[in-house]
């Protein structure tokens, strides 16, 4: 590592920085994104400085020590190519692994071109989580008919809907669920089955249009009404879904609205992957938290 580069924790206001920087490179974070993740884990936030200049930076969240997620590595073009993203890169896999508990694993979405660097690092692909849009109608033609099994999330019990996500993702996340779900110019609804939860989404604006992140259900039927009921959300702009491309039900779904492919990531894993229900996961979180 270069001496004159410092690794240290980023302060709150250097979160919103680095979002910014985000959505310069065109991730289209969610306008509240920051709020959630600093609530979730604030030692996650790390930073590069260069001649005490910030010039980098990312995520290495720990989900209590149990699971890991690498997300937001950014380096200003500026300083691309100096080996100065490769030293703050590792120094951000030790610092997590240090996070965690020796039989953790640790995830990460990166970039296609990225994907034999991170596989250098330890890490081993899993599977590729696409990007769609589609255009939402300032006036839809038809809304959809209110369905009974649909609800607001936030009416059901937090434990319920912590064991239904941990079907879906690797770790509990009960910080990050509270402010997810509960977060301005947000929409986030279950749907309910024989007293059950069967499914649930969140759609969010984002600097472009809105996101849905995620969605998850127990079929294909529940994922198509939570999304014909989250869309209407995003009306008169454009509307963005991760879907993982090793749900066919997912891959599906995106076809049937006419959703187009506008990015992708690669999702690895370092450690081994862990066991999760994937016919569930039709739109993933984020791709900086997991």
């Amino acid at each position: 590592m270069s001496p004159a580069l410092e690794i240290r924790n980023m302060t709150r206001a250097e979160v919103d920085e680095l979002v910014a920087w985000a959505a310069r490179e065109g991730w289209n974070p969610g306008l509240h994104d920051a709020d959630a993740f600093w609530a979730t884990d604030p030692d996650a936030f790390i930073a590069a400085d260069l001649d005490d200049e910030l010039i980098g930076g990312g995520a290495i969240t720990s989900y209590d020590g149990d699971f890991g997620f690498m997300g937001f590595f950014i380096v200003r073009p500026e300083y691309r190519g100096r080996g100065l993203g490769n030293a703050l890169w590792h120094a951000r896999r030790d610092r997590l692994l240090q996070r965690l508990r020796p039989d953790a694993s640790i995830g990460m979405d990166g970039v296609f071109t990225m994907q034999d660097y991170y596989a250098k690092g330890g890490f081993t692909f899993s599977h590729r989580n696409m990007r769609f849009r589609t255009e939402i109608p300032a006036r839809p033609v038809a809304l959809p008919e209110a369905d009974p099994a649909v609800f607001p999330l936030a009416t059901v019990p937090l434990d319920q809907l912590l064991a239904y996500d941990r079907t879906c993702f690797p770790a509990a996340r009960r910080t990050f669920l509270q402010h997810w779900i509960g977060q301005p110019e947000a929409l986030a609804l279950g749907y309910r089955r024989d007293g059950m939860l069967r499914g649930y989404g969140v759609i969010r604006r984002c600097g472009e249009g809105c996101k849905i992140g995620p969605l998850f259900a127990d079929d294909a039927a529940v994922a198509e009404t939570l999304y014909t009921h989250l869309a209407p959300f995003a009306a008169g702009g454009p509307l963005f879904l991760d879907a993982p491309e090793n749900n066919p039900a997912a891959m599906a779904l995106v076809r049937r609205h006419g959703m187009k492919e506008v990015f992708g990531c690669a999702r690895m894993y370092l450690g081994p992957a862990p066991d999760l229900l994937h016919e569930r996961i039709f739109g993933v979180t984020t791709f900086e938290l997991g």
